[in-house]
């Protein structure tokens, strides 16, 4: 018999307050990241502890299966829209298609096709890191959003000036 037991008391995640959020456009779907205030510190004592250090990168894409050709996903920036009525919070969207984009060389028909997560855009899109605030993102149905957090070196460098 298994005995599954939880290693200390259950707490409640707070309902999101989305008032002052306008609904999505026809076409978007709502993602919403809740940032935790309690992520695992890290053992590393030259990573910064502090959240005002933090970023969190939107990774925006969508999951195709894919051959022996290049592919890639083509479509708008993301564009940030800051919200009075939301007490200074931003809503983030992408509007337009996404369209997947491919070279054309004739594959052989041994070649095994994949399952690969296509990302829109070469440069990360990195918004503070804020526990108190969601991150709201109004992307097109059928595309995705992944994200993770960057957290800064705790230790400031200094560049040389050369003359």
């Amino acid at each position: 018999m298994l005995c599954l037991g939880a290693a200390g008391p259950a707490t409640a995640i707070p309902r999101l307050d989305l008032s002052g959020y306008p609904a999505p456009a026809a076409g978007l779907q709502r993602w919403v990241i809740q940032p935790s205030g309690l992520l695992p510190q890290s053992s590393d004592p030259l990573i910064s502890a502090h959240p005002i250090d933090w970023r969190v990168q939107l990774i925006i894409g969508k999951e195709v299966e894919v051959g022996c050709n290049n592919t890639w996903l083509s479509g708008q920036a993301l564009t940030m829209k800051r919200l009075p009525q939301a007490a200074g919070k931003a809503l983030f969207v992408l509007n337009g298609p996404l369209v997947v984009m491919s070279t054309r060389k004739l594959c052989s028909p041994e070649t095994p096709r994949k399952r690969s997560f296509l990302t829109l855009g070469k440069q990360p899109y990195l918004v503070p890191f804020n526990a108190s605030w969601p991150i709201v993102v109004d992307i097109p149905h059928g595309a995705q959003l992944r994200w993770r957090v960057w957290k800064a070196h705790a230790i400031q460098f200094q560049g040389i000036l050369l003359d």
